[in-house]
């Protein structure tokens, strides 16, 4: 049966929140780390879902990926799991990325650099 219009907001919301906490937690304790996002058709959440973490710096980025990615995935995976999504993490839809990349390549514009998949 379809999911409706209400629980798909009900899950958005869920989402937002626990990601939120995650975003707080790893504030504190990777360094770099500024803020996160999602992207998902609610309507295909397995297929669609990206949370992208964004550093400061490509330097930010890059140490993380070398020492902090585990915690990465760890607090993705926690937030998605009180959020009651099930879902296997990989990197397809847990990504890293930095302002400063952004900057570079798309004059510091999010929603295009998120629209092309980066």
């Amino acid at each position: 049966m379809p999911t409706g219009k209400r629980e798909l907001a009900l899950i958005e919301r869920r989402l937002i929140t626990k990601l939120t906490e995650a975003c707080e937690t790893a504030k504190g304790e990777i360094k770099g780390f500024t803020w996160l996002t999602h992207t998902a058709d609610l309507n295909a959440l397995a297929e669609t879902l990206k949370v992208i973490w964004v550093f400061e710096t490509l330097a930010d980025k890059k140490l993380a990926q070398a020492y902090a990615k585990a915690r990465v995935f760890e607090l993705t995976g926690i937030a998605l799991n009180e959020a009651g999504i099930d879902l296997n993490l990989s990197g397809r839809n847990v990504r890293l990325d930095s302002e400063e990349e952004c900057q570079r390549i798309h004059g510091g514009d999010w929603h295009k650099r998120l629209a092309k998949g980066y």
